[in-house]
């Protein structure tokens, strides 16, 4: 067996199942989840209708780099959204099978085995950072994500010594779990200390088009690289998904974008790997891509949910202010394990304790003393589950 699997940690949410062993919620009220950030709401209907009628595309080998039209329908999005020139669907654009895929494969191909080497990422995190970096033979390095730095990672808090020794640092934003956004000046920051020790930046933009302001949509690294002049992207990836911008979870498609050189070798890489959309995911997601108004109605419902949730839970819990995502991440009164296990029991709601997301560093973890709130579900099951949550916290 390959040793480095041993060096994976359990997954949030198997400790969560272990967490929850030996109790059950109450038996007069539905079990509410606002554990898992799966999007509840409806899939588009273009994107179901083009599946439905292309199945016969099942019938054909699909091909690692994506169809053409999928690759500049990407591009164009990227370049409208982002105001970028028009990057080459050739060589900068690459389908995946959703981000947590490239995101775990793009360290497989990014990432030499040499002694020392570092892969760092925010704490706290989306676990594949860390099983990426694990399984390329790299150990993480951490960047803290405090309250009192907006809950955003600082390039100046990693040495250069450390900085010498990174092979590939992730970035996520807006980012999981507080929804924090990385404008352009901390980007370039980031991007500056890449170029001069010879890092890949990795920027996981997944949920960039869930935002409460319509006029001031999150930034992207490849706009930031743009402004400073990079004009080849080089050492910058960003990574998009349609899992969370167009609810469809389900179909795992997303793209990788940036630097042609390291996309060449992602694109060989994956030859290896097996991982080629298939042919009907594909004509589906060229067809989301280029369609907006459902993604205009989807950012609506998510800040009516925002508004209803928070007029609950303000009186009760401090909350942060996401600049994106669909995450809170409030303080909790009690150990946030013991928070999640007692709420599961006596209120029939589900939460994700932040120590879970977090590891230590300096004896202390960033997680801990939080929870991760994910508004997926429909209105009223986010309304009565904040109601409930907040009964729950009355009686503390």
């Amino acid at each position: 067996m390959n040793p480095d699997i041993a060096l994976l940690n359990p997954y949030p949410f198997e400790r969560l199942a272990t967490l929850l062993d030996g109790v059950s919620p109450p038996k007069d009220k539905d079990l509410l989840k606002l554990s898992v950030g799966e999007p509840q709401h409806a899939p588009p209907a273009i994107v179901m209708t083009a599946i439905a009628e292309n199945l016969d595309l099942l019938a054909k080998y699909p091909v690692t780099r994506g169809d053409i039209a999928l690759r500049e329908a990407q591009a164009l999005w990227l370049s409208k959204r982002h105001g970028l020139p028009l990057l080459d669907p050739n060589r900068q654009v690459l389908p995946v099978n959703g981000t947590r895929e490239a995101l775990f494969a793009i360290a497989q191909t990014c990432v030499g085995r040499q002694q020392g080497a570092l892969v760092g990422c925010p704490n706290p995190f989306y676990q594949i950072y860390e099983g990426a970096a694990l399984l390329a033979g790299a150990q993480t390095l951490l960047l803290n994500t405090e309250e009192d730095a907006g809950f955003l990672p600082d390039p100046d808090a990693v040495g250069d010594k450390d900085w010498d020794a990174m092979q590939l640092l992730y970035l996520c934003s807006p980012g999981n779990p507080a929804g924090a956004v990385m404008d352009k000046a901390l980007l370039q920051r980031f991007i500056e200390k890449a170029q001069r020790h010879n890092v890949v930046l990795v920027s996981d933009e997944c949920y960039s088009e869930i935002y409460p302001d319509e006029s001031a949509p999150p930034t992207g690294l490849l706009a930031a690289c743009t402004d400073m002049g990079l004009d080849d992207y080089r050492n910058c990836i960003s990574m998009h998904s349609l899992s969370k911008r167009s609810n469809l979870p389900g179909m795992r498609s997303g793209f990788a974008a940036g630097d042609a050189r390291i996309m060449a070798e992602f694109l060989r890489y994956r030859g290896y790997h097996g991982s080629a959309m298939p042919p009907h995911h594909q004509l589906a997601s060229t067809i989301a891509w280029g369609d907006e108004q459902h993604v205009l109605i989807n950012r609506d419902r998510y800040r009516e949910k925002f508004t209803a949730v928070r007029d609950i839970l303000e009186p009760v819990l401090a909350l942060n202010k996401p600049g994106g995502a669909f995450y809170l991440w409030p303080k909790v009164p009690i150990d946030d394990a013991s928070f999640t296990r007692r709420l599961y029991a006596e209120a029939g709601v589900l939460v994700l304790p932040g120590s879970y997301l977090g590891r230590d560093v300096n004896a202390a973890n960033p997680g801990s003393g939080r929870v991760r709130m994910a508004l997926v579900a429909e209105l009223a099951d986010c309304v009565e589950a904040a109601q409930r949550i907040a009964e729950f916290v009355r009686t503390l």
